[in-house]
């Protein structure tokens, strides 16, 4: 009888991969880490619960591809952290997965090599070191969900995760984020719907049922008890910004007409700087105006920051790679980050106590 191929016909390969536990076995949570993570996330939720008056502020590289670099970034992020901690709280974005409209390099834990040989194995553990190292450091991080399996090997190193504008209609990352363990922001659609986010935030707050994998890397049934730390991330949409007075005020009629709590961030990247990373600073400068006004839903911002300003294609020539520079979306320089966040700092220094939002 003749056999006819009716499964996995487009299928290549299926190669092994670690389970979550084996990576975790390889590379352990420090007492260290494990309790800036814990503080990291607990800041947070009281930042949105307004227990904490300070605004948090995920600011770093588009996206991880230089771990020396990246670390770099991290050293003296972390000092300017310390500097401003009165007033802001700073978590470094670290983005280890990209989503794609068409084609392009997926991120360090799909490609870490940079050259298409997906040694996804190789990734997700290069990706848990720099979050050790991070840790280690003292700055929490924050990270996009892109891949539902991730979660389960990286999540114990995570204080803040975004759902991006790609995927927050996306059921199966409303699910993901019902059972993660930190506050999730969700950013409003590409096209810049609001609605998108709030709906997205609903349906996270609730318990779900899901296919996904245990520790052990086995599919299981994922039952979660729901995320209440959701909140609303405005970046922008159709190539027009929506972090003005009006645009945040009908954000917030929103929120309170779903019956959710009016926290708001700003992402200062993306169509709310018309992709133009010069104009960050200047978004971030509109944002803690409104605080200083008497906004009191703008809980934090989000910046895309490297050591050098721009960004560059990937070369053939690894070694031809500009240090320090974004290979995705452009951002600003460390001198420019700085200043903003300095100058943000200083501006709400005296105002954030008297907020009562």
């Amino acid at each position: 009888m003749t056999h006819f191929a009716i499964e996995n016909i487009n299928v290549s390969a299926f190669d092994a991969m670690p389970s979550p536990e084996e990576i975790h076995a390889r590379l352990p949570l420090s007492p260290a880490a494990a309790s800036l993570v814990m503080n990291g996330r607990e800041v947070l939720r009281n930042i949105l619960d307004r227990r904490d008056r300070r605004l948090f502020v995920v600011v770093g590289p588009c996206s991880i591809h230089d771990p020396i670099a990246g670390l770099d970034y991290a050293r003296r992020l972390k000092t300017l952290a310390d500097e401003v901690s009165e007033t802001l709280y700073l978590v470094m974005r670290v983005y280890f997965e990209k989503p794609r409209t068409t084609t392009g390099w997926k991120g360090y834990i799909n490609d870490p090599d940079m050259d298409d040989s997906f040694r996804v194995d190789q990734g997700m553990q290069l990706a848990r070191e720099f979050l050790l190292e991070l840790a280690e450091i003292g700055l929490p991080a924050g990270t996009e969900a892109l891949d539902p399996i991730s979660p389960q090997y990286l999540g114990d190193l995570i204080a803040w995760t975004a759902i991006g504008a790609r995927t927050t209609e996306s059921q199966t990352h409303r699910e993901i984020s019902s059972g993660l363990s930190t506050p999730v922001g969700f950013k409003n659609g590409t096209n810049g719907d609001v609605a998108i986010a709030i709906n997205a935030i609903l349906s996270a707050s609730r318990p779900h049922s899901f296919l996904g994998i245990n520790g052990q890397g086995r599919t299981s049934i994922v039952r979660t008890r729901g995320n209440r730390y959701g909140h609303l991330v405005l970046r922008g949409g159709d190539g027009r910004p929506n972090y003005d007075t009006v645009s945040v005020q009908m954000a917030e009629q929103a929120l309170g007409k779903a019956g959710l709590p009016r926290n708001i961030v700003i992402d200062c990247s993306h169509a709310n700087s018309y992709k133009k990373p010069e104009l960050q600073p200047l978004v971030m400068a509109d944002v803690v105006n409104q605080v200083r006004l008497g906004n009191q839903s703008l809980v934090g911002m989000m910046v895309e920051s490297n050591l050098v300003a721009g960004n560059q294609a990937i070369p053939e020539d690894l070694s031809q790679l500009k240090y320090g520079c974004s290979v995705t979306d452009a951002c600003v320089d460390w001198e420019s980050t700085e200043k903003m966040i300095r100058d943000a700092a200083r501006l709400l220094h005296e105002v954030l106590p008297t907020r009562t939002g």
